[in-house]
């Protein structure tokens, strides 16, 4: 939701909308970037919003931080951590990530490269 509420577009208003169009961003940029993208949200999306391009994951259980949390995991379990760019704007998000030898880049500036301008 990093990526989404950089914004202040409405998106609160219909946050399944949101989400499915923020993967709809990250299918098209993926493809063009010929990138292995996924997005992890707090819970599972209701209805579900699936992908064949990209992955498209939640926290295990919903809870403050729960998708923080599984982006460090799967930060850590990743053979090649340092490959990985984690998008976000929380700055202890951003702490862990960076600890884990990700990338950090602002929620902002993915949102940037993803939209058609």
């Amino acid at each position: 939701m990093n990526v989404i509420g950089c914004r202040p577009d409405g998106w609160w208003r219909d946050r399944h909308a949101a989400m499915t169009t923020l993967v709809r961003r990250l299918e098209r940029w993926a493809l063009t970037e010929e990138a292995d993208v996924a997005v992890v949200f707090e819970r599972p999306p209701t209805p579900p919003i699936t992908s064949a391009v990209i992955t498209v994951a939640h926290a295990a259980a919903p809870a403050p931080n729960s998708a923080d949390d599984e982006i460090v995991r799967l930060i850590a379990s990743d053979p090649h951590p340092e490959q990985i760019v984690v998008a976000t704007s929380d700055r202890t998000l951003a702490e862990r990530a960076r600890s884990a030898h990700a990338t950090v880049c602002a929620a902002e500036r993915l949102r940037e490269m993803i939209e058609a301008r």
